[in-house]
């Protein structure tokens, strides 16, 4: 049976190492994910990122799980981005190398240059999507998407009611389906 994260945080509390390193490879992709298409920059992506770790082991001696582990996780996250956001204009640059092909093409789809170049216009048609939505939506759809959230962990994330964060989500989608059905 795996250990749940609440248990790992609670055992790393106490002194347990190895349990931080549990949870940093358990949250790592996700997290690191949704900040980058967050801020849409890797320098700063990778700085928020490193700083939410650093939060998350300043906080352990302090931590009593009172909601599940990522949503407290993604509450730091979330409150590091808003301050990045104060301080820093929007800037639009590219989520991803544009030499690497993109993760969900398969094997056939790797090899057929047509295939591959439509997936590529896929993904670029898509990240565009997703940075010209509202902070708040984007923020929504990423702690959905990237971190598994339910509207109510979304709500708690975000500061908001669950009707609002309902609403970010379900606007953020349409919004997605659109740029997505209307190329």
């Amino acid at each position: 049976m795996e250990v749940s994260d609440e248990q790992l945080m609670l055992a790393y509390r106490s002194g347990d190492a190895g349990a931080f390193e549990t949870l940093y490879a358990r949250h790592r992709g996700g997290l690191y994910r949704f900040v980058l298409r967050s801020v849409k920059e890797r320098g700063s992506a990778e700085e928020l990122f490193q700083d939410t770790w650093m939060r998350v082991i300043d906080a352990r001696a302090r931590y009593a799980p009172q909601a599940r582990f990522a949503t407290w996780l993604y509450t730091i996250a979330h409150n590091r981005l808003v301050d990045h956001w104060r301080k820093k204009a929007p800037v639009t640059v590219s989520l991803d190398d544009p030499d690497d092909p993109p993760e969900n093409v398969s094997a056939g789809a790797a090899s057929d240059p047509a295939r591959q170049a439509q997936a590529r216009q896929d993904l670029t048609r898509f990240l565009a999507a997703l940075e010209a939505l509202p902070d708040a939506q984007r923020a929504a759809f990423l702690l959905r998407e990237e971190a598994g959230l339910s509207l109510a962990e979304i709500a708690q994330v975000t500061g908001i009611d669950e009707e609002a964060a309902k609403s970010r989500l379900r606007y953020a989608m349409a919004k997605l389906r659109e740029a997505m059905d209307g190329a």
